[in-house]
This record gives C-alpha cells, sequence and structure tokens, in this order.
C-alpha cells in the first residue's frame, strides 16, 4: 500500500500531465533513455557573451575526464572571479557535463562567475569512488590553475543538482579530510545523498511512475556500489553515512516536500547544524523531484533558482573581481 503524500504544486500537477513518468529503471531502459539524457550546450550559449574552453584531466587511474570551462567574454583575467564546479545529475547512471548546466549559467551571468562542469564517468561502467574521485580531480585542476582561469581561489564553490549533488557533497568532504583544496561554499540541490533508502520520503515516493521513484533509486546506488556491502560503503559516496559533518563550508540544501529525497536532505542540514555548522535548507511546498530544472517556467522553480542566486550573493566573499 502506498502510503498517503504531499500534495503536488498546482502548476507543476499540470505541467507534470504531459511528462512520460515511470516506476523502473533497468540496464535496458537506461540504454535507451541514456542518448536523450541532456541537451546539446549551444544553444544556451547563443546570444550570450562567454567563452567556451574544453579541456582533459587525468584521473587517478589515468582515465582522462573532460572538463568544459565557461568564462564571461571580454573580462579582465588578472581579477579574481568567482568559480562554480557543477556536477550535472542523472541518478550517477546518465547524463554528461551540459546537464542542467543552464543552472550554473545564471550565476555566470550573475556574478561573473567562470563555470566550470565535469563528465564524471557513469556506473555501472565506473563503480565505488571513481565517480567521486574523478570530480575531485578536477577540483584540483581548477585550484592549481586559478590564476590562468580568472578565479579567486577563496571563491570556488561546489554545486551539483540530484547525483551531482550527492557528488559535490562527497567531494566537499573529501577535500576536508584531504585539507586541499579550499572551497568557500556547497550547493546541494535535491542531493542523492544515502544509499540505504530508508526513510519516510523514500517510501513514500515508491511503487508509482514518478520523475524519480525509490525504485529507480536503488537501482541507481546498486549500479555505484557494484558488489559492495553495505559496512564497505564510504562516506565519500553517500555521504549521508558521514560520522562528522564539522568544518564544512556554508552550504544550501534544497528539495522538494514531494520528492524521494526530502528527508535525507533535511536530516544532512540538520547534522551540519547538529556539528556547529552552517547551512540554509529549503523544502519547496509541492515540488518533486528536479522541478525546477524540467520546468523553470513554473512560478515555484523561479522563485527557487532566485533563491539560490540570492543565497550565492551573501555568502561570497568579496574578491578582487567583485
Amino acid at each position: 500500500m502506498t502510503a498517503a503524500r504531499p500534495a503536488l504544486d498546482p502548476e507543476l500537477h499540470e505541467l507534470l500531465a504531459d511528462m512520460p513518468l515511470m516506476s523502473q529503471l533497468s540496464p535496458e531502459v537506461l540504454a535507451q533513455i541514456r542518448p536523450f539524457s541532456s541537451m546539446p550546450v549551444e544553444p544556451l550559449l547563443e546570444g550570450r557573451a562567454i567563452d567556451r574552453r574544453e579541456v582533459t584531466v587525468p584521473s587517478p587511474d589515468g582515465t582522462p575526464i573532460p572538463l568544459s570551462v565557461f568564462s564571461p567574454a571580454h573580462t579582465d583575467r588578472t581579477t579574481g572571479a568567482p568559480c562554480v564546479y557543477w556536477m550535472h545529475g542523472g541518478g550517477m547512471v546518465m547524463g554528461d557535463r551540459f546537464s542542467q548546466i543552464d543552472i550554473p549559467l545564471e550565476w555566470l551571468d550573475e556574478f561573473g562567475a567562470v563555470v566550470v562542469s565535469v563528465d564524471y564517468r557513469l556506473a555501472p561502467e565506473a563503480t565505488g569512488t571513481a565517480l567521486v574521485d574523478d570530480c575531485h580531480q578536477g577540483l584540483l585542476w581548477i585550484a592549481d590553475h586559478a590564476a590562468e582561469l580568472g578565479i579567486d581561489p577563496a571563491r570556488i564553490v561546489v554545486a551539483g543538482a540530484s547525483a551531482g549533488g550527492g557528488l559535490a557533497a562527497g567531494v566537499t568532504l573529501l577535500a576536508r579530510d584531504l585539507g586541499t583544496p579550499a572551497i568557500a561554499a556547497q550547493m546541494l540541490i535535491c542531493p542523492m545523498l544515502d544509499h540505504r533508502d530508508i526513510t519516510t520520503s523514500s517510501r513514500q515516493y515508491s511503487n508509482e511512475p514518478g520523475v524519480w521513484s525509490r525504485e529507480m533509486n536503488e537501482f541507481g546506488w546498486r549500479c555505484v556500489l557494484g558488489d559492495l556491502t553495505d559496512d564497505e560503503v564510504p562516506a565519500y559516496v553517500s555521504p549521508a553515512l558521514a560520522d562528522d559533518l564539522s568544518g564544512l563550508p556554508t552550504t544550501y540544501i534544497d528539495t522538494g516536500s514531494a520528492e524521494v529525497f526530502r528527508d535525507e536532505d533535511t536530516d544532512y542540514a540538520t547534522r551540519i547544524w547538529a556539528a556547529g555548522g552552517q547551512a540554509e535548507l529549503h523544502v519547496w511546498a509541492g515540488g518533486f523531484h528536479g522541478f525546477d530544472a524540467l520546468y523553470p517556467q513554473a512560478h515555484i522553480s523561479a522563485t527557487a533558482r532566485r533563491t539560490r542566486t540570492d543565497w550565492l550573493a551573501r555568502v561570497l566573499p568579496q574578491g578582487s573581481g567583485a
């Protein structure tokens, strides 16, 4: 029996009626939908004064990791701009570095930020810590090339949505524990943080088609974890497992009231506060998973996106390029 659920925002409910929904993922279905899990970036760049550069950096095992660097055109590279390091969503199993890239490109427009997006390897082809290690290598590259990129190394924001939000959280934990590189803030948008699927919200969004169901989530995590048993899963992969959430940079977390990740996301914010850290949490009433990425024109989506931008304006330390 399906648990009672919070109602969807009325406008979102109407928009979602035209979207084909699933309740399950399988290797066969994944192979069919992967080619459609990202949109081309070129239309987003048209009419914008943006310089684009493609680079690759080696992963710890030597695999090349593509990075896309988007910078405001005609800017003085000798001044330190903020940098947003973006990790895309897609359940750890699909998407690429251009998925949801419209979100951080808004911060390029607003703050003159340099946006770097990483094409981490996907599960099930890559498993365990490979995905988060790829993302961390990209962060190290940014820090090492700050002067070349024209960024202020004290104003690097790690950000991501869904699976990318979980990877952003894992990268931030890893950077804290290794002592490098410095991260000014982390923005976790409806992040995928807990492989255990034991929350009330996980049970609420089970057994029925949706944008992202408990069963789809379980499939994604099985692909990432491979043969790992529960007691072998690293906190860098499933950040909700971290015993210690102290010493993290200021954090923004948002989620919808009507989605699988609601409770693991709110718990993560609560535990940051309990450890003496600073976190801002928004639970958007009636929001389903990824609502603002799928339907940015909806009123609740515009509000959510503007609220993130306002937060970044408050928390980014002022640099020489501000």
